[in-house]
């Protein structure tokens, strides 16, 4: 059987991420990397490449390539997942799927008349936070009571250093509004309201938000949202870009026992290997995990998960959490 061949949109930040365990995938191989950035073109000569492109839909045009990772900005999400399908290029897409739920039902209803194989990144689904998963189907916690999610770091806005490095500049689209659709509860909020989802089903009663402006900014930099699910759960969302601490768990109060998970935090190059405590050379890593399923996926004619149909229901729940703010005393 021939390895697929895979094309790297947005080489920066969590696209280093998806480049190094390309690199490591034992049915596909990188063929090709389209980033406007002369550094990450440099970078990609450097690890030799066969193909590398300034504008993505010439990589997209490229009938050599397979399938793609979309590791770019929020904004441009839509333009390049439409125009994937449109090639008929399977697409492994990162979280959130889109800045809204507009954008996202266009991406979806699009994939699915092109009847390509799509997926969204969501890592923690491909972590040891799957096993909680796993407690409620066997009913080993009994009926969950109330679930808190928590992720809370840095955020964008600090320097990220990491070893022997100087601060790397913040992009300037993170301070545009319009460009990212969302503070971080669509940033942060997204994962932790995917896992919730995921947990306790798509049924929901109602959903609130409190959202926090620390820095002053244009958008949330932390917020606490209520999510009140059909079955009786109770869910709580803490996220925040205010902590030099990273702090991810997820604590379930059922009526049989408690359930705890936190992953570890560790200092490494990319903030999301801090939040998974792992390393882009290693195979058993979340983010690898979920790579490698995807091409699986492809190549037994299977459909992924998380799906997008799934990020978009992040995006509506989330766009309701906007609309539906509290006022706090």
């Amino acid at each position: 059987m021939r390895k697929l061949n895979i094309g790297l949109i947005g080489a920066g930040g969590i696209g280093r991420i998806h480049f190094y365990n390309a690199l490591k995938l034992k049915k596909a191989r990188l063929v090709a990397i389209a980033d406007s950035s002369k550094k990450s073109q440099s970078f990609a000569r450097a690890h030799n490449i066969p193909k590398i492109y300034s504008d993505f839909e010439k990589l997209l045009a490229d009938p050599s390539v397979d399938c793609v990772v979309i590791s770019l900005p929020t904004f441009l999400h839509s333009k390049c997942a439409l125009l994937a399908a449109e090639q008929g290029k399977h697409f492994f897409i990162e979280k959130p799927l889109a800045r809204n739920p507009k954008e996202g039902k266009t991406i979806v209803s699009k994939a699915q008349k092109a009847g390509v194989k799509t997926m969204i990144g969501y890592p923690l689904r491909f972590s040891d936070f799957a096993t909680i998963k796993k407690d409620i189907i066997s009913g080993s916690l009994g009926d969950i009571v109330t679930a808190n999610a928590i992720n809370v770091g840095k955020g964008p806005f600090f320097a990220r250093v990491s070893a022997g490095s100087i601060p790397s500049p913040v992009p300037s689209w993170w301070f545009k509004p319009e460009l990212v659709g969302g503070g971080v509860l669509l940033d942060l909020g997204s994962h932790m309201i995917n896992l919730l989802l995921w947990f306790f089903g798509n049924e929901i009663i109602s959903v609130r938000s409190v959202l926090g402006h620390r820095f002053n900014m244009r958008y949330e930099d932390y917020a606490l949202c209520f999510i009140k699910f059909r079955r009786g759960t109770l869910a709580t969302v803490n996220v925040g870009w205010f902590s030099m601490q990273q702090t991810v768990k997820v604590e379930l109060f059922g009526t049989v026992r408690l359930s705890f998970l936190k992953e570890r935090s560790e200092k490494i190059p990319f903030k999301l290997l801090r939040l998974l405590g792992i390393t882009p050379m290693t195979h058993t890593s979340a983010f690898f995990n979920e790579l490698n399923y995807f091409v699986e996926c492809i190549l037994s004619d299977c459909d992924p998960s998380p799906s997008l149909t799934e990020g978009l229901k992040d995006l509506e729940v989330i766009a309701s959490a906007y609309q539906n703010e509290l006022e706090c005393p």
